[in-house]
């Protein structure tokens, strides 16, 4: 692209002062102005808070959904600095960290040891997208308070409103998000309570209380753990089968940075190992990951060794066959850390992986030697699950000598499209052959691929993947997919950017989505976190408005319908299961990309995933009604 130099000279030139880029961008600072940025508002107030947690001068944090849908977040830290800045002297430090981005204790001053916040934009970012911020401050015996409206505009200067109650110290934000920037400004309870949850178990003794205040949810939640992060491993085993009560639990302190791990086996088979960096979940792992899963495979193998538990003609058991069943938590702090990745969700200092390597070295080791007969149960675990693995590479090597067989390898039943770039191409994984049959006179023949499954697939949660892999249906998903299973799935081979789950609204259809997408959780699980898997969503009813029909999602588009359409005549036909559609019915609904409807599924948070997969998917049934009970409700963030 040329500019005209005529025309183009420093006029041209736009500078965003202050917030200005904020509001402008707002994706680029919290990600998007749906729900998911919505929430990172509350996620940016907490985090401040709890720095002051781990920098030792808070112990009480309360987050409140206020009445008008507002959000207050108050805690008994030291209190945001109110004397002035020696840079800005007309302006205090508070009204700076509230109007300046990058502007806070945690850029090389010694407030902070440690901190979370990724970007150090943190407050100020909230201000910027909020159409009223009021921020309160009890510092040396004085209560001090400013307002500001439309975007961070300061309404004058912080002002001593009185005394501080009873010597308290601390600071208070309370904000209201800004309707024109976010699609919806209604939080969701339920997502701030598992956050604040994971908050509570990450800081040893923090007390954490979420109140909603608004008429429909009114409720008070109050989370403690004095034991920390060992209850956080008792609480993702609690709705599996431990192997033994006991949580291992240990760390190690150094100057500028420092360890803390528990862990404990369940007797299922996959591995939970979730990490944290100051407080900042790192789902794509990083240097502190690489430590410990490197030592306890040495740990563990010494450990068998020395006691005679492995012969000497068996071969060294492997991390994954160590790590099978392991919940883990894996919490680190340090100065200045380094984060990588797409997601920036992945830790890079160096320096942490020796620390977490030596710690699990030393620390384990001990531990093993302390509890013989859980040392023993972790073996002889891991020894069969090293047996399983040979068993599952076998089937895997005949899966594979029958696709080199069949030419292609994809499965016969797969109906595929004609292109070969993913990008562009979907595929449709349909419940029972006669929609099947419909789906593949719907599509289009060029980008639309369908593969037809035959009833309820195999429930991967409570199968090792020896047995997986002889189940015709999963090799016809792993075929159909082509990017392998497990650890060697690779995200770069897979044949489509859109893996579309398509089942009746029934419980039936509800059941095989459940099972399909614990599949792809336990055995794709880049495919889910690339945001490839998704859930189509048939309309429920159709009516005629006039000569045209007009399909309707669910209960609430009926009664937005009729707000908008009162005087409406025509009744509503409840739409049958996808079998009973013709083609050109599926084609109009649920098929054609200009009036689908999708819904994208996403992993937020590895840890709650995982427990709701073991929850819907494991053998406890009363835990499975209770989660049914308290989330079926919200349909737009649950839909299986």
């Amino acid at each position: 692209m040329s500019i005209d130099s005529t025309t183009y000279s420093a006029e041209d030139i736009t500078v965003l002062e202050g917030l200005e880029p904020v509001r402008m961008r707002p994706g680029m600072y919290i990600g998007s102005t749906g729900p998911t940025g919505l929430h990172h508002l509350i996620w940016e107030v907490v985090d401040n808070s709890v720095d002051e947690a781990m920098a030792g001068h808070c112990d009480r944090i309360d987050v409140e959904i206020l009445a008008d849908g507002g959000c207050k977040v108050s805690d008994n830290g030291r209190g945001i600095p109110t004397d002035k800045h020696p840079q800005f002297p007309d302006k205090s430090a508070a009204e700076i960290v509230l109007t300046t981005l990058h502007a806070g204790g945690k850029f090389g001053g010694a407030g902070y040891k440690v901190s979370g916040g990724l970007h150090g934009v943190g407050v100020s970012v909230v201000n910027a997208l909020s159409s009223k911020l009021i921020l309160e401050i009890d510092r040396e015996g004085k209560h001090h308070a400013l307002e500001f409206r439309d975007g961070g505009i300061p309404k004058g200067k912080l002002k001593v409103v009185g005394d501080a109650p009873r010597g308290r110290t601390g600071t208070t934000v309370t904000f209201w998000p800004d309707p024109k920037v976010f699609e919806e400004t209604d939080f969701r309870a339920q997502t701030v309570i598992e956050r604040l949850q994971v908050m509570a178990f990450l800081n040893k003794g923090l007390e954490i209380v979420f109140k909603d205040s608004r008429q429909s949810g009114a409720q008070k939640v109050i989370f403690k753990y004095n034991g920390g992060i060992v209850d956080y491993v008792k609480h993702l085993n609690a709705v599996k089968e431990s192997l033994f009560r006991k949580v291992a639990n240990f760390e190690q302190v150094e100057q500028v940075q420092e360890v803390e791990i528990a862990m404990q086996w369940n007797t299922g088979f996959h591995e939970s190992i979730h990490s944290f960096a100051n407080g900042i979940s790192t789902t794509e792992g990083g240097m502190h990951e690489e430590g410990f899963k490197k030592a306890l495979t040495n740990v563990v193998n010494r450990y068998a060794r020395a006691r005679n538990l492995l012969k000497e003609k068996d071969d060294n058991l492997l991390g994954e066959d160590i790590r099978e069943g392991l919940t883990a938590i894996i919490s680190v702090r340090l100065k200045d850390p380094q984060f990588e990745g797409q997601t920036k969700s992945k830790l890079g200092n160096v320096p942490i992986r020796s620390l977490v390597e030596k710690a699990t070295n030393e620390k384990l080791a001990e531990w093993l030697e302390e509890n013989p007969r859980e040392a023993s149960q972790i073996v002889q675990k891991s020894t069969i699950a090293a047996r399983a693995r040979v068993a599952a590479r076998q089937a895997r090597d005949l899966t594979r000598r029958k696709s080199a067989l069949d030419g292609a390898g994809l499965p016969g039943k797969l109906v595929d499209c004609s292109s070969r770039d993913p990008r562009e191409c979907e595929l449709f994984i349909v419940e029972g052959n006669s929609a099947g049959g419909s789906a593949k006179d719907a599509r289009d023949p060029r980008t639309q691929a369908i593969l037809p499954i035959r009833g309820k697939i195999l429930n991967v949660e409570r199968a090792r993947i020896d047995k997986m892999l002889k189940n015709a249906e999963i090799q016809a998903l792993i075929a159909a997919v082509g990017a392998g299973l497990a650890d060697d799935f690779d995200v770069e081979k897979i044949r489509y950017h859109k893996v579309i789950l398509l089942a009746d609204a029934d419980v039936d259809g509800s059941h095989i989505r459940t099972l399909l997408l614990t599949f792809f959780f336990r055995q794709m699980k880049p495919l889910v976190e690339g945001g490839f898997v998704y859930v189509a969503q048939p309309p429920l009813y159709s009516t005629l408005v006039g000569k045209e029909k007009v399909y309707l999602k669910d209960d609430f588009s009926k009664e937005s319908f009729l707000a908008s359409n009162p005087d409406h005549r025509h009744d509503f036909q409840r739409l049958k299961g996808l079998g009973e559609m013709d083609f050109g019915e599926l084609r109009e609904t649920t098929i054609d990309p200009s009036k689908r409807s999708l819904l994208q599924i996403s992993v937020e948070q590895a840890a709650l995933a995982d427990e709701v997969c073991s929850v819907l998917m494991g053998d406890d049934v009363e835990l499975r009604r209770q989660f049914i009970q308290t989330n079926a409700k919200d349909v737009r963030f649950l839909d299986v």
